[in-house]
């Protein structure tokens, strides 16, 4: 057999001619007149069979030329031989002795040419020719069967199916090929015979008419048309196919057009694709009810002309407002805002937002009876499928109240300023002043001065320590209750008061604030347990208390004591439990007032995390 591929199978390239001759002066000259002939021909010669097939087994001829009589092996049985390994290589058989018996043994044998010589050069002209085009048809079989050979491993490797059918609503199959049992459960010798009819029986009843109206309307555009829809299989499973085609033939007589495509399942792309669709309907659910339900005023703007237009907001934020949700939707989002906010919208604050910055600033809204909200603004873009950004999702917190609280604690912190400078002067001087009265004059009156010195200087430390430190505790450590305990009782006029201290416990806490919450009740029980009083510091399984046995507080007065300025002593200041309370707390603790094992006071204070 030939090693030609269809790589090389060209039809006008040089022709490779073997000529077998006994007679070698003959084959010689043969071969002279045979490239004269024609010029592509390139001619070899042997003089026997056994020679000629030599020569075949070393290189790639196209045509082989044979003589009839020839020692050894005549020319029939040469060609036999040359049939066994080559059987579709061109053989013209060129003899002196012709017969009907010789060229019906030729015939037989599986000869491609017979021709016998002749005196004139004419003859060798027609070999010419007869060599060519025998060379020139077979190139052309090989290069037809490769093209075919092509086109069928093609078919057999497309996930689909390729068809040529008539263009009719019932779509008639002429031929079909290609995974068609695989996809349809019909074989398709029964599509082409008719015994399964496509627009019937395989095409989906719910879409024959619109199917056959999306292809004659794209076949009347160009010629060609491409289509998604729905099949049921022979075992009745829908399935889901995408098809293009286009017109290859309109026959003169009147008759349908006749068109070919391919046919491919795209089920599994389908059911992808709506899975996508289902998700990003859920997705758009579940953001609209988080819009809607968000625990702060949202607004989705759209950019028109450069200004954002308001596409939805959510109840929160017209509620607020105090308008109906219908007349928000539309308008401009810079009519929301007080004109100095609306200046920050116009004058770049929408801008960076859009450019992808997360936007945090303060903005002022405005209700429908003119009030103002003060909040504070985050704003993110939009974004909307391939359309890009379109807008911003702008998100409001009321901050009205904190900056109303903000605004209290600045008084408070000037408040404090005016206490700590403004009224300790004129105090110490006053103090001063009656020891310079004490060396002029020795009056009783004086004492009572220098006692209400002491209780506007006690009532300045508290006030100061209610403005200033109010319900803030700063980096919470490891704090050994014994130790700060004895710490504070160093610190504390406690006369002749005793001490006891029955805890273990180590707490986590600020320790600053936790010496104001213990020095306040050792105080408070020296202040009022009356002379001799023991004050124990114990444990308790989620904190800690401090006891006394002096005369305790009724139960009616309990839920008083920790009001500030609320006092049963006469040189009280009525803060020092009100500190108590408020540093319990700023640590998230609970302090309750109940009856000691002694009939005095004991605060109990829980809530604490203990630390092994």
């Amino acid at each position: 057999m030939s090693n030609h591929t269809a790589g090389n199978l060209d039809v006008s390239g040089s022709v490779r001619v073997l000529h077998v001759d006994d007679d070698r002066d003959f084959a010689e000259m043969t071969a002279v007149f045979l490239e004269r002939a024609d010029d592509r021909f390139v001619v070899e010669t042997a003089t026997n069979a056994s020679e000629g097939l030599s020569r075949l087994a070393e290189r790639d001829v196209d045509c082989v030329v044979s003589d009839y009589e020839m020692p050894g092996a005549d020319g029939i049985e040469f060609l036999e031989a040359v049939r066994e390994d080559h059987p579709d290589l061109p053989f013209v058989l060129f003899t002196g002795k012709g017969s009907e018996s010789i060229a019906s043994e030729a015939i037989s044998a599986g000869v491609t040419d017979y021709l016998r010589k002749g005196p004139s050069t004419e003859r060798y002209e027609l070999l010419a020719n007869r060599v060519a085009n025998a060379v020139e048809a077979s190139r052309s079989r090989r290069l037809l069967a490769e093209r075919t050979r092509r086109l069928e491993t093609l078919i057999s490797n497309l996930p689909g199916i390729v068809y040529r059918c008539r263009n009719d609503p019932e779509w008639p199959m002429e031929t079909v090929e290609g995974e068609v049992e695989r996809l349809t459960g019909y074989a398709g010798e029964r599509l082409e015979r008719g015994e399964v009819n496509w627009g019937e029986e395989v095409l989906h009843p719910d879409d024959r008419e619109a199917t056959w109206e999306a292809v004659q309307e794209e076949l009347a555009t160009d010629g060609t048309f491409e289509v998604t829809y729905r099949i049921v299989t022979a075992d009745g499973e829908t399935r889901w196919m995408w098809e293009r085609g286009r017109v290859v033939d309109a026959p003169a007589d009147g008759n349908r057009d006749v068109l070919e495509g391919f046919i491919t399942d795209i089920t599994e792309r389908e059911k992808r694709e709506r899975e996508l669709e289902r998700r990003a309907d859920d997705l758009e659910a579940r953001y609209r009810h988080l819009f809607e339900e968000a625990p702060v005023m949202a607004v989705a703007a759209r950019t028109e002309d450069g200004r954002p237009v308001v596409e939805h907001c959510n109840r929160r934020f017209a509620e607020t407002l105090g308008y109906d949700r219908a007349d928000v939707v539309g308008t401009e989002l810079g009519e929301f805002y007080t004109p100095d906010s609306r200046r920050k919208l116009m004058g770049g604050g929408y801008e960076r937002a859009l450019a992808g910055e997360f936007v945090r600033e303060d903005r002022e809204l405005v209700t429908a009876d003119g009030d103002v909200v003060e909040t504070l603004l985050r704003a993110v873009p939009r974004y909307e499928g391939r359309d890009g950004v379109v807008g911003t999702l702008a998100l409001y917190v009321d901050v009205t109240e904190r900056k109303a609280l903000e605004r209290q604690t600045s008084r408070l912190e000037e408040f404090a300023s005016i206490v700590s400078h403004d009224l300790r002067n004129p105090l110490n001087v006053a103090q001063s002043r009656v020891e310079l009265a004490r060396e002029d004059c020795d009056s009783a009156h004086l004492d009572g001065v220098v006692r209400a010195h002491e209780r506007i200087a006690s009532l300045i430390d508290d006030l100061l320590t209610l403005a200033r430190t109010g319900d803030v505790v700063d980096d919470l450590e490891a704090v050994d209750l014994a130790t700060l305990v004895r710490r504070c009782w160093e610190n504390a006029p406690t006369a002749d008061a005793h001490l006891a201290v029955e805890t273990e416990h180590s707490v986590r806490a600020d320790r600053s604030r936790l010496r104001q919450l213990l020095g306040n009740l050792v105080r408070n029980s020296v202040e009022h347990g009356g002379t001799g009083v023991r004050i124990t510091v114990g444990d308790l399984d989620d904190g800690f208390y401090v006891a006394d046995d002096g005369p305790g507080i009724p139960p009616d007065e309990r839920e008083r004591v920790f009001e500030a300025g609320y006092s049963t002593s006469e040189g009280g200041t009525g803060f020092g439990l009100r500190i108590v309370e408020q540093v319990a707390d700023a640590h998230g603790w609970t302090v309750d007032l109940v009856e000691s094992d002694g009939g005095g006071a004991r605060f109990e204070i829980r809530g604490v995390e203990l630390v092994d």
